[in-house]
């Protein structure tokens, strides 16, 4: 186990159930997990606040500070002034790692990580060019199943909800979100060389939390510890109304089942667009062909996805 910091990026689909592994492995005793950054990468490949030559200067502390998930940091905007003053020139790398450091020493923890969807599982290069040592844990779930979970979250508009098509049909918006997400997690971590990428299935971890976890922690060059089971202890809130993120649920099996869940035609529209992946991940599919008219609509929605999304350049 070494001491520097980003140590772990837990990167996934959004709704794919990273909330709770992020919980699972912040209730570890050494490792502390940042919610949601959003800027590591943003900042770096923009090259906000940083010379020519990588070196970050007050400009970067003045824009970080005022980003509005710094608060998420624990860490108070003198600090990081006193620390670019403070110091010889320093890169981005070495000034995050600076940052992590202190929010592991108001955590009360070495090890520090961050837990953000959608735009780090993306960039999984990037992160790793800054810090090679660094490890990646990919969360997987059934594509279907975060489409339910999508369809009902009031901030769908932050994520699959951005797109043109969503207004036609969110299903197969979210089955091109879902693909997108997952191929790039897939194709990222296969890029990462030293401690490589571990891939959890969400199905996996809540149906076998503990022997999931301890595989997690062997990847993380951690003890396994039981803290990881019981992180919602004391937690759980039984209000009706409540989502399982606000009700800190323990890993429960069955809350989202689109075998139950999602109306056939959906599931078609899903599979059609997204359903080569789902086999190859090992997901069963409830169908095997596609009809030619769902076909034909799927073909629209992936002639919009290939025109507007697929094209574009990893920064």
């Amino acid at each position: 186990m070494t001491g520097r910091n980003p140590y772990v990026f837990i990167v996934g689909c959004p709704r794919s159930g990273t909330s709770m592994l992020e919980r699972m492995v912040n209730a570890h005793p050494q490792i502390a997990i940042i919610h949601e950054t959003h800027w590591i990468a943003r900042f770096f490949r923009k090259r906000t606040g940083l010379t020519r030559q990588g070196m970050v200067t007050p400009k970067l502390v003045r824009r970080l500070s005022e980003y509005h998930r710094f608060r998420y940091l624990n860490v108070d905007r003198q600090d990081l002034l006193d620390l670019v003053a403070n110091s010889e020139p320093m890169t981005y790398g070495a000034f995050v790692s600076r940052i992590f450091d202190m929010y592991g020493k108001h955590e009360g923890k070495p090890l520090v990580g961050d837990k953000t969807t959608g735009d780090y599982i993306r960039h999984m290069p990037v992160l790793h060019s800054l810090w090679p040592e660094a490890r990646f844990v990919h969360l997987i779930r059934d594509g279907r199943d975060v489409c339910l979970s999508m369809l009902t979250w009031p901030k769908a508009d932050r994520a699959a909800g951005r797109w043109d098509i969503w207004a036609a049909d969110p299903v197969a918006t979210t089955a091109l979100w879902w693909a997108w997400h997952v191929r790039s997690g897939i194709e990222g971590g296969r890029s990462i060389e030293g401690p490589g990428c571990h891939e959890v299935r969400f199905e996996s971890l809540v149906e076998r939390p503990r022997e999931e976890a301890r595989a997690l922690c062997a990847y993380l060059d951690v003890p396994f510890h039981d803290a990881m089971l019981t992180y919602h202890e004391g937690r759980t809130r039984r209000e009706p109304g409540l989502s399982p993120n606000q009700a800190w649920l323990p890993p429960t099996p069955g809350l989202r089942d689109w075998r139950t869940q999602m109306q056939a035609g959906d599931v078609e529209m899903f599979e059609a667009l997204a359903g080569d992946l789902l086999s190859a991940l090992g997901y069963q599919r409830a169908f095997d062909a596609i009809s030619p008219t769902v076909s034909a609509d799927a073909r629209q929605f992936q002639d919009w996805f290939e025109a507007n999304v697929a094209p574009q350049p990893r920064e």
